[in-house]
């Protein structure tokens, strides 16, 4: 058995943060974002091979995992030759596979039960399950609505509040059955949401869904992103380091520099290599990536800085997400939740959002 996870986008809503990291590998705390997926994955005993479908910077994803050595599945890269859209882009991947797939859009963290999903797919004999999950706001959504016997009935894109018939929208997450990709063209754009999926409902052919109430977030824009590691700060959803960790105190890799006279304040991450000297500020729900330097008596609160950027003395930095390789002179002051792209240099006494 195999999955296809869909990582060939831009990630537009995140830049300039996506310019040089692809979104599938912007840091999640102190590892890639499709490491979540894989681990997910991996609890799927058939699931032998996992295949990366790209197309923007495929090459730095493959520096991440390369043959999935250190993620304990096979990794494989299939390279679009050009934008196919969410259905090409999946028959592409799939050539010459006959058997049962799992496929995941590339920026979504969830904690379904991929087992589970796979059963019920064989149990209902299906061609194709997609995974709906409730929202409280539908009307802001694409929702999918489905009969009592739990097969899909249609699709409605952004209802009308007097349409809304259901709060169930798309996961991004499908079991699907190779046999009935033969109606997606070759080599062109094609959507699995408007066209394929619409093509099993018309044809009147089994397509279920498996509605999950687990956690389910899309992690595309810079609200998503940082609401994600909130939400595994708060024991939302529990995966990676979190699994053993104490999230409720302070996480110090034993391999970062702690000075004296520091104050750390929890939750916050830091990751090995980041050196904190004295009088320094480590507020809550901060995340210092690897290699990080953070210079005296700076203060930092409810901040993401991605690997070996440096914040200088005295700065004040509360809310932003900064990329790698920034430097944040001294005394400058950054609030509200603005995004520094890659090599960003601030001067001392730079003043943004107060």
């Amino acid at each position: 058995m195999k999955a296809i996870l869909l990582a060939g986008g831009k990630g537009t809503r995140l830049r300039p943060l996506t310019i040089h990291t692809p979104k599938p590998v912007v840091p999640i705390f102190d590892r890639a974002f499709l490491h979540y997926q894989i681990e997910l994955l991996k609890q799927v005993p058939d699931i032998d091979e996992v295949i990366l479908s790209l197309n923007y910077q495929p090459r730095k994803i493959e520096e991440v995992f390369g043959d999935g050595a250190g993620t304990g599945v096979r990794v494989r890269y299939v390279v679009e030759p050009s934008p196919l859209g969410t259905g090409g882009a999946i028959r592409y991947a799939a050539q010459g596979i006959t058997d049962t797939l799992v496929v995941f859009n590339g920026d979504v963290m969830t904690s379904v039960d991929v087992n589970a999903v796979v059963a019920q797919h064989r149990e209902r004999n299906a061609k194709a399950t997609i995974v709906l999950t409730p929202v409280d706001n539908p009307s802001a959504y694409g929702l999918v609505e489905t009969e009592a016997d739990g097969r899909v009935r249609r699709f409605l894109e952004k209802p009308n509040p007097d349409e809304i018939t259901c709060n169930t929208i798309n996961a991004g997450i499908y079991v699907l059955e190779p046999d009935t990709f033969d109606r997606i063209p070759k080599d062109l754009s094609y959507s699995i949401e408007r066209a394929y999926f619409p093509s099993l409902i018309e044809r009147r052919e089994t397509f279920v869904a498996y509605v999950d109430r687990g956690y389910w977030i899309d992690i595309g824009t810079p609200e998503k992103y940082v609401q994600v590691h909130r939400d595994m700060f708060e024991g939302k959803f529990a995966g990676g380091l979190f699994r053993t960790a104490d999230r409720t105190r302070p996480i110090v890799s034993p391999d970062a520099r702690i000075e004296d006279g520091v104050t750390i304040s929890g939750p916050c991450f830091i990751d090995a290599g980041v050196h904190v000297k004295a009088g320094a500020t480590i507020g809550g729900y901060t995340v210092l990536g690897r290699g990080v330097m953070i210079e005296e008596s700076a203060d930092l609160q409810d901040t993401i800085v991605w690997p070996n950027s440096r914040i200088g003395q005295h700065a004040v930095v509360h809310g932003p997400i900064i990329g790698r390789n920034c430097h944040i002179g001294r005394d400058a002051v950054l609030e509200g939740r603005s995004l520094l792209g890659d090599r960003t240099q601030l001067t001392d006494f730079t003043s943004i959002g107060s």
